[in-house]
């Protein structure tokens, strides 16, 4: 009988917290049986050193951690640039696995590859893909081209199970996508999952197809172990578990990188962008001169007269005096983009009077790239409502039947948050710029 362990890691989202815990445990307990797999959201620009650094400080710690292979998130895939994109594994010491993502002309990544035979020092030969959630708008806006998951394992799935003994799917498409590939295909052995942050305590079997997530944030580190039997050339036991490290003890080389790249971003995010006359106070259920302002400026950015947006996107006050990127990246840390979005009347009246809501404006949201607390009071540009919540577009009432463009963000088109501007299929994405990167540009020409 032989052995195979992975640990695994799912959806840090550069909360290094207990990172190095997470480092130290997997340096313990490696032999020449296991290997590392990272499945994606390592990356996340809310935090300084992933925004100042773009990236490069999470290859660092993912070298530090020795990582066998790594696959990308829709956090590494569509918050950062082509050329970001392009150059961010460029001192990874581990290859990238990516399938589904490809050049805009269809050809193969650079930078990546589609899939490995991997020969463990038993002579086990473990195949390893990697594919990650096709967010096909925005990877087309960004010079990229997504392929569906499901074609690419028809294509390549046939060929691992040919040359390897266990086949493991690096996935970051998420829980219901992965029990859809479970039901839909045989031959793939293990789903490393990530995106939808599930804690699977001892994973999930599905036509044989063994399932592990371990959650977000690094609350736990993934480990399955595998037993292979030679004789029947079969697995002859497989077991997931989940492993709370934080009250290990840290690795010291890990901590000492950490310590180094939280100066480094320091340092690099302190770089003026404007100089403030006066403070400018954030308050998340109420109108604000900031929150107005950034309200107009993403309206102008998108080209249009009518938007909307949450006051909860701003976290903090801007002090009097000078400004720093570091400052607007505290107050506006989210990976949200700009949008256009097309609405019949009816839609809009719908979705303002929706965002007019307790349950909106006090929703504690979690994801669609949000990093903030509550949504808070919605702002508005160019629209108007009266006492008897009449609604006036550009100062004329509303006409259901007519056509509008709403400048607004990227989050609101995912899902239940507004299900008129989820539904629209007239939507223009923004990118790669971030709300922050709108705010900058106005508080510039503000006070320059």
């Amino acid at each position: 009988m032989e052995r195979v362990t992975i640990f695994h890691s799912n959806d840090i989202h550069s909360c290094f917290d207990h990172w190095s815990q997470m480092v130290a445990h997997i340096k313990k307990e490696r032999d020449d049986y296991t290997l590392y797999l990272e499945l994606g959201d390592h990356a996340d620009r809310s935090n300084p050193i992933t925004e100042a650094m773009f990236g490069k400080g999470n290859i660092e710690l993912l070298n530090e951690a020795k990582a066998d292979y790594v696959t990308i998130g829709n956090n590494e895939g569509v918050t950062f640039s082509k050329d970001q994109l392009t150059s961010l594994y460029g001192e990874a010491t581990f290859p990238v696995l990516l399938a589904n993502i490809v050049n805009a002309d269809g050809s193969s990544l650079e930078w990546a590859e589609r899939y490995v035979i991997h020969t463990m020092k038993n002579g086990l030969k473990v195949g390893m893909i990697g594919l990650t959630a096709p967010f096909l708008k925005f990877y087309e806006l960004l010079g990229w081209k997504a392929l569906s998951p499901i074609d690419v394992l028809h294509e390549l799935l046939p060929q691992l199970e040919k040359k390897a003994d266990i086949v493991v799917l690096m996935s970051h498409l998420g829980l219901k996508t992965d029990e859809k590939i479970a039901n839909q295909f045989t031959g793939i052995d293990v789903i490393l999952g990530a995106h939808t942050h599930h804690v699977l305590p001892s994973g999930l079997t599905i036509n044989n197809t063994l399932i592990a997530q371990a959650g977000k944030n690094g609350a736990f580190l993934g480990k399955v172990d595998i037993q292979f039997d030679r004789n029947t050339k079969s697995i002859y036991r497989k077991e997931a578990v989940l492993l709370d490290v934080k009250n290990q003890k840290t690795d010291e080389k890990t901590d000492q990188l950490l310590n180094r790249m939280k100066e480094e971003a320091s340092f690099l995010l302190s770089e003026p962008v404007t100089t403030l006359p006066k403070p400018l106070p954030v308050k998340w259920q109420e109108h604000t001169e900031v929150g107005q302002m950034l309200c107009d400026a993403v309206t102008e950015w998108c080209g249009e007269r009518v938007g909307m947006l949450h006051a909860g996107v701003l976290l903090d006050t801007l002090e009097k005096g000078v400004i720093t990127k570091g400052d607007i990246h505290r107050i506006c840390p989210h990976p949200i983009n700009p949008c256009v979005v097309t609405l019949t009347g009816e839609a809009l009246e719908v979705t303002i009077k929706r965002s007019l809501t307790k349950e909106l404006t006090h929703l504690e949201l979690k994801g669609f790239g949000f990093r903030g607390k509550v949504l808070g009071k919605m702002l508005f540009t160019g629209i108007e409502i009266d006492e008897e919540e009449s609604i006036f577009i550009l100062g004329q009432p509303l006409i259901k039947d007519h056509i509008y463009r709403v400048a607004s963000l990227d989050m609101y088109t995912f899902g239940y948050i507004f299900p008129a501007i989820a539904e629209s299929e007239d939507k223009h994405y923004f990118m790669p710029e971030f709300l922050r990167d709108v705010l900058a540009w106005k508080l510039k020409k503000n006070w320059t």
